[in-house]
This record gives C-alpha cells, sequence and structure tokens, in this order.
C-alpha cells in the first residue's frame, strides 16, 4: 500500500512543480525583455519587444517521465513595429519615414533609425558606422557642402542633386531578425519592395516604448514570479511531508 501511495503521490507532486518552474522560466523570460525595453527607451527608432509562448497538456502521470510536454516554453520574440513620436533635431542628416518602410544599410540590414551622420570621406553612415545605401544599390556618398533631404528621399548638396535615400517594405506582419538595437535582417524568403512613405528632415523617429506601461509590467511579472517560486517551495514542501507521514505508516 505505501508503494502504491507513494506511486500516486510523487508524480502529481512533481507535476505541479514542473508547471510552476515553466511559468517562472517564462516570467524571468519576459523580465528580460522588459528591462532591455527600458534601456532602449531612447534609442531612436528602437522598436519594444515582447514575448509569445506555448502550452503543453499534460499527460497521464504515467508518462511523467516526458517532462518537456507539462512545460510551458517560450515562444518567439515579437516585435511591435508601430511608429514612435518624431524628435526636432534640426540636423539635416536627421531623417524619419513617415509611414511604414525602412531605412536600407549596406549588408541587406534594414532600420527606422535616421540619425545619420558623415564619414571622413563623405560616406552617409547610421550610429554603426554602416553605409546608407541609395536607390541605385551603392553606398550613398555625398562632396561637401550644405546637405537638403527633400520629402522623397532625394539628397542635395549645395542644390545639386547628390543621391536618393533607398527606401523600401516589406509584407506585414512583419518577420525581421533583430540585428541590433534598431537593426534588422530578412529571411531569404522575404524581398523588399520600394516604399511609396515620404521621409521629413531634421527629426527622428523615438523609441515606441512607453517607459511607465513597461515598469508597470516589470512590477506585475515580478510578483507574478515570486508567485511561482512559492509554489514551488510549497509543492517541495508538500512532497517531502507527504513522504515523511506515508513513511511513519
Amino acid at each position: 500500500m505505501i508503494g502504491i501511495a507513494l506511486a500516486l503521490i510523487k508524480p502529481v507532486m512533481y507535476k505541479g512543480i514542473y508547471i510552476a518552474a515553466s511559468g517562472a522560466i517564462l516570467k524571468e523570460a519576459e523580465l528580460s525583455l522588459t528591462a532591455r525595453n527600458i534601456a532602449n527607451a531612447s534609442t531612436p527608432g528602437y522598436k519594444k519587444e515582447r514575448t509569445s509562448f506555448s502550452s503543453y497538456l499534460l499527460p497521464f502521470a504515467e508518462n511523467i517521465s516526458n517532462p518537456e510536454r507539462v512545460m510551458v516554453e517560450k515562444g518567439k520574440t515579437l516585435t511591435d513595429f508601430s511608429a514612435g513620436d518624431f524628435i526636432k533635431t534640426g540636423n539635416p542628416l536627421d531623417v524619419a519615414i513617415e509611414g511604414d518602410g525602412f531605412f536600407v544599410l549596406e549588408g541587406e540590414k534594414y532600420t527606422r533609425r535616421g540619425d545619420f551622420r558623415l564619414d571622413e570621406k563623405g560616406n552617409l553612415i547610421n550610429i554603426d558606422g554602416l553605409k546608407v545605401m541609395g536607390v541605385d544599390d551603392t553606398p550613398l556618398q555625398l562632396p561637401q557642402g550644405r546637405v537638403e533631404i527633400g520629402s522623397g528621399g532625394n539628397i542635395m548638396v549645395n542644390g545639386t542633386t547628390a543621391g536618393r535615400l533607398k527606401i523600401v517594405d516589406f509584407p506585414q506582419p512583419y518577420n525581421l531578425i533583430q540585428a541590433g538595437d534598431a537593426t534588422y535582417l530578412a529571411p531569404a524568403e522575404l524581398k523588399p519592395v520600394e516604399s511609396s512613405s515620404s521621409v521629413s528632415s531634421g527629426v527622428i523617429e523615438g523609441s515606441n516604448v512607453n517607459v511607465i506601461k513597461e515598469m508597470v509590467g516589470m512590477i506585475r511579472t515580478t510578483r507574478e514570479f515570486e508567485a511561482y517560486q512559492k509554489m514551488i517551495q510549497a509543492f517541495d514542501s508538500a512532497t517531502s511531508k507527504a513522504l515523511n507521514e506515508i513513511g511513519r505508516i
């Protein structure tokens, strides 16, 4: 009888621990993403992230040897590509896209962060030193002089056309791969198309992170994580107590 009781109690208790542990792992992942969002709240062009998860139906107690089936697993990280507020800078090399689309960088990378600058050779580059591409699929290299960028992405230097920003878009919802705080790669099956969106110069697009909401979410997630910890401790304590009581019978 004791052996039967132990066989019934242990799998049930362990199931509870697995469930609580998987929940704690998910909340830990949420906390990590929330911290990342808050850290990049002032990063131009940054898009906030959140995590998804997959759950599994619990197997019968006899199949507890397959613990992965009782775990709630982290799914993929989802990016919110909604636009951030425009911030006026007055810098003629700062540009923001009005609508959908991305600037194109060398290496087939894409970004909405438009705080560009010129290097010593006159190449238009981003904050990471990657060259900004023109519509002819070559890096934009500008002569010295007064730079103006029109709404269509046309670049004028001292009143003479010096190139045009390449702006592309992808089918939505976007399935881009993060390659930096505000830089993305496209999977091989996704082909960019020319975007019809216009640009504004002298402004940059800020992050779309709402710090207050993220802080509230962090507090809530922290409490949920602590609740899962207490559940694990409770299951562990109950299991130990049950085994000790049965052992005295």
